[in-house]
């Protein structure tokens, strides 16, 4: 792999390809990193129950598509060019599912980034099972840009897991880049007595105990960040403790935020963040473009010998 960056887009022509076109070009332009632009095409196999799909199968060959997909490709690289003026461009076509070929090009130590939704070999991107496997599977952080960045922080959901921890490096590191702060969120809740210390649970006063799950939950929120303070010393970090579920914190705390950061999987106020209702509800409705990590990742700042 080369030693620059490399931002790896998905395009196909659909506004929303665009939208995270500009957002990874713009991001590159400040790093000096590589655009790589994907295209992917799968063509359609006949289906003799359906005549009239076997025969518009038929009709169109491979050499339509990729003639087609280059010059979705062509187009894509010229936009570049506007958006980030001296940034180096490459592009890629490739034949199959728009998932696979993501996760394929992904680099290691740089980013995936895509529109909410698409056209083409990106259909259904972000309400089917093509973001969730790209973000899943792909071997570096995944973007997913469905509106127009604002000035605001960088917003990043805190649970104490290692996954949250992963969001944090990458969140840092984008804030720094950024000029901007970071605002850390977590959400937590008085959890029910349940189990064997039922008895004990229950003879607390229900305000003492929600104070002492805050003090817990605030000391969490003061650990997971010492590393990241001492790291990145001139970063501004605000510190946000919700009683709330997760979605709506954070839906909260996105609104006219320059990116949200989740990790991947989680524990306490985050758990289930990819698979279950509050990264579906940040993909579909948060104000800003969305970054979810997998523990583990890397990111750019790591690649060029920082240390977290």
């Amino acid at each position: 792999m080369d030693a620059t960056e490399q931002i790896v887009v998905g395009v196909d022509g659909s506004p929303e390809a665009d939208l995270a076109l500009r957002w990874a070009a713009t991001r590159a332009r400040h790093t000096q990193a590589t655009l790589r632009l994907v295209h992917a095409y799968a063509v359609p196999l006949p289906v003799p129950a359906m005549p009239v799909a076997a025969v518009t199968a038929a009709s169109v060959s491979p050499d339509d598509y990729v003639r087609a997909g280059e010059a979705i490709l062509g187009a894509a690289a010229e936009r570049a060019g506007r958006y980030a003026d001296g940034v180096e461009v490459r592009t890629e076509l490739r034949v199959g599912g728009a998932a696979q070929a993501l996760i394929d090009a992904a680099p290691v130590g740089g980013l995936v980034v895509v529109g909410s939704r698409g056209l083409g070999g990106f259909s259904g991107l972000l309400l089917g099972s093509v973001g969730v496997q790209v973000s899943s599977h792909a071997r570096c952080p995944t973007v997913v840009v469905r509106t127009e960045a604002s000035e605001g922080p960088v917003v990043v959901g805190v649970d104490g897991s290692e996954a949250s921890d992963a969001a944090l490096a990458f969140g840092f590191a984008e804030a720094d880049r950024l000029g901007t702060g970071v605002l850390a969120v977590h959400a937590w809740g008085t959890p029910l007595p349940t189990g064997p210390g039922e008895a004990a649970a229950l003879a607390l006063v229900p305000e003492e105990h929600r104070q002492a799950h805050l003090a817990a939950s605030r000391q969490l929120l003061t650990d997971a960040l010492a590393p990241r303070r001492r790291r990145f010393p001139d970063v501004p970090v605000q510190e946000r403790l919700v009683e709330a579920s997760a979605a709506p914190a954070l839906l909260d705390a996105a609104e006219g935020a320059a990116l949200a950061v989740v990790g991947s999987r989680g524990h306490g106020g985050f758990a289930g963040l990819l698979l279950g209702s509050t990264s579906q509800a940040l993909l579909h409705h948060a104000g800003c473009p969305v970054a979810i990590t997998r523990q583990g990742q890397g990111t750019s700042a790591q690649s060029r010998g920082g240390s977290f």
